[in-house]
């Protein structure tokens, strides 16, 4: 494995030990709904994560193994898409997750988090190649049945929820209501999608954040106003860990645009 770019912030606030990490574990997993490990070196791997340890954090995950693997799909799908200067490198990272996760869905076929980051690599992998592109290669159906049975699975995902309302809007936005028809792709399902996820996890920088930009797909620019008003409550919010930290930082810089 190539040495991934550093966390770039401090990160002395979000160093937690197991008793902490467990403490503060609901409140950490409200966009996820990943349940508490019970395994010490599963528990370890995610407070290397939270701490921004994203590259020691996918090895300590996929060497730990079970619920590790999800870990290690967060990590390296979070990384991918903040960090990851290379888009030829973030590609190929987001490609490793959806068939490390796709293998995770066949051997724990109720693993909700299983079919979520399988759902989300490609779905960023989809944005990186172009949607249209994706949708062409039936990646676009694929994303939104592992979603769908990531809700199933565990209804208050939030993120899985902002996932798909992203589905909705990404596809609606690039190929238009009428095509995107053919995809299952609506603005009212994505409207509603998201309007969920700001629900079950309401202090959620990124559920902030991609709300605002589904809003602007979907409803264009008289929606601009709420939608600035969403990315300047992302960027005051107060975040607990890195991956946050780097929601808020993203918000920011919507707002600076």
């Amino acid at each position: 494995m190539a040495k991934w770019t550093a966390f770039p912030y401090d990160n002395a606030a979000y160093v937690y030990d197991a008793a902490t990490l467990k403490k503060n574990w609901a409140r950490l997993h409200a966009g996820d709904a990943e349940p508490l490990p019970k395994d010490d070196k599963v528990l370890a791997a995610w407070a290397l994560f939270h701490a921004g340890e994203f590259q020691k954090a996918a090895e300590a995950g996929l060497k730990a193994g079970g619920d590790g693997i999800t870990v290690a799909n967060k990590a390296q799908s979070i990384y991918a898409n903040y960090l990851e200067k290379s888009e030829k490198t973030k590609l190929a990272l987001f490609m490793e997750v959806a068939e490390r996760a796709e293998a995770q869905t066949a051997e724990e076929p109720k693993n909700a988090n299983a079919h979520y980051f399988m759902a989300y690599a490609l779905g960023r992998y989809s944005q990186g190649i172009s949607v249209a592109k994706a949708l062409a290669q039936g990646l676009g159906s694929k994303v939104k049945g592992a979603l769908e049975t990531a809700i199933k699975l565990a209804p208050k995902h939030a993120d899985a929820h902002i996932a798909l309302g992203a589905f909705h809007a990404e596809v609606i936005d690039k190929v238009g209501s009428l095509l995107g028809r053919t995809q299952g792709a609506s603005k009212d399902a994505g409207l509603a999608m998201y309007k969920t996820a700001m629900k079950l996890n309401p202090t959620s920088a990124i559920a902030m954040v991609e709300y605002a930009n589904g809003l602007v797909m979907l409803e264009g620019d008289k929606k601009m106003k709420e939608a600035e008003k969403l990315y300047a409550d992302a960027a005051a919010c107060e975040p607990m860990d890195a991956m946050e930290r780097l929601d808020v930082e993203m918000a920011k810089a919507e707002l600076e645009d």
